[in-house]
């Protein structure tokens, strides 16, 4: 660009309207840029967000079918979670510090 073409932007009224919309789109309006990178990080979160609980919930879902199916599985997890026991049982409890 040439000192001519740039005397010329200069004195466009159109460029001058343009920065201004531009200042005012970055800096003042609602949508400014700063909100837009808060919205963007907080959507990128809210996903990942989304991504661990469908894990979580697909891994629940496979632990709920296996104990309505298998019975085994099912005392373990009461005597392991809940300290359940037989009648004729003794069960010990060890907390480590």
């Amino acid at each position: 660009m040439n000192k001519s073409q740039l005397q010329h932007l200069l004195r466009n009224k159109y460029f001058y309207t343009l920065v201004l919309f531009g200042l005012w789109m970055i800096f003042f309006d609602q949508n400014r840029l700063t909100n837009q990178f808060k919205l963007h990080s907080n959507l990128s979160d809210l996903n990942s967000r989304k991504a661990y609980y469908t894990e979580e919930i697909k891994a629940q879902t496979a632990i709920s079918r296996a104990l309505t199916n298998d019975t085994v599985m099912l005392e373990k997890l009461a005597r392991e979670k809940y300290l359940m026991k037989r009648s004729n049982e003794v069960i010990y409890v060890i907390v480590e510090e």
